[in-house]
């Protein structure tokens, strides 16, 4: 009966080991390191651990701006920095494998030309509302000094470099070889999970969107395009939101939009 045990351990090792070598190396390595660097960034990143560990390093009048800045660092630390060193140093030979170059930019610019105008809209409505200003920005005293506004949104802006580029470069250039067009799909998942805890309607949205995303950046060939369109939503809401919170202006129409120019020239 031992004999007979033994054997089929050695059988089950067998397989187990003609698996293992049969696995693609790149799509391997890209798609488990997302999952550890994604686990990292809301271990290491947490704005609780920066509170009760680092904080006390700082003055007391950073600590706002440094909790957020502190997040935002570890999503670009976690999603752009690591990733691409390690997807540079194992595997590819050129920024255009990574999704770093610069692409077919005329394409992204058309494309971008074409949304940021009606984000800027869209943003520019939701802004009237009360529970979108208390919101936005998420570090209110930045609402009240340019400086600590601009350094927030740059802060801000690194974090979504290392967003987009986790899942439409590193996991979407990464699984290409082994996935072909059907890695815009797989990049997609991931990106819909993380918004589970959204609203509904967002959450439903974040499937269309990492999609439509994720075939941008394919049809592009460089991850720089989905920045600004996913980045904007955000920004430009916070700067709206700041405008209206400095002007006290409020209204969705055009008069509220010149009023709100008129009061800060």
């Amino acid at each position: 009966m031992l004999r007979t045990l033994a054997a089929r351990v050695r059988r089950e090792w067998d397989r187990l080991h003609r698996a293992a070598v049969s696995l693609d190396g790149q799509t391997t390595f890209v798609l488990t390191s997302a999952a550890v660097l994604v686990v990292l960034q809301f271990i290491l990143g947490d704005r609780g651990l920066f509170r009760t560990h680092l904080a006390s390093f700082l003055p007391p009048d950073w600590h706002g701006l440094a909790g957020w800045g502190w997040w935002f660092g570890m999503q670009g630390l976690l999603g752009f920095v690591v990733p691409a060193v390690a997807f540079r140093a194992l595997f590819a030979d050129n920024r255009a494998e990574m999704g770093l170059g610069l692409g077919d930019w005329r394409v992204a610019s058309v494309v971008a030309a074409l949304y940021l105008p009606v984000v800027a809209v869209g943003t520019w409505v939701l802004s009237d509302g009360a529970a979108f200003q208390e919101q936005y920005p998420h570090y209110q005293p930045a609402t009240r000094d340019w400086g600590l506004f601009l350094i927030y949104e740059a802060l801000f802006l690194f974090y979504w470099i290392g967003w987009e580029y986790l899942w439409r470069g590193f996991v979407l250039f990464g699984t290409a070889p082994a996935f072909g067009l059907s890695a815009i799909f797989v990049q997609a998942l991931p990106f819909a999970a993380l918004h589970v805890t959204k609203p509904w309607p967002e959450a439903l949205l974040s499937v269309v969107g990492g999609i439509a995303l994720g075939a941008l950046v394919w049809r592009c060939r460089s991850f720089w395009i989905a920045v600004p369109i996913h980045a904007a939503q955000m920004m430009l809401l916070d700067l709206w939101c700041t405008l209206r919170i400095r002007t006290g202006v409020t209204g969705k129409g055009l008069d509220a939009y010149f009023e709100l120019w008129a009061q800060l020239g």
